[in-house]
């Protein structure tokens, strides 16, 4: 997929963990790590505003697009 999220680079900079990050914003470490991955295909708006805001941060501090990058096949939802 063409869009790279950053989310685990952010979390090392703020030093936070995941487990944290997962509780405030209300979703599984499981689905945080599928996000953190790259293995989704969407994210609410919602939880994207509550990362960002845990984490003090702007949407394109987590997401990057690169063009010509593959789409994967096993992405879910959050």
């Amino acid at each position: 997929m063409p869009i790279i999220v950053n989310l685990d680079v952010m979390l090392a900079r703020r030093k936070i963990k995941s487990r944290e990050l997962a509780a405030y914003v209300g979703i599984t470490e499981q689905n945080l790590s599928l996000l953190k991955s790259g293995k989704v295909r969407g994210i609410r708006f919602g939880t994207l505003e509550r990362i960002c805001t845990y984490l003090k941060c702007q949407p394109g501090d987590l997401l990057e697009f690169r063009p010509g990058e593959s789409a994967q096949d096993d992405e879910v939802d959050i």
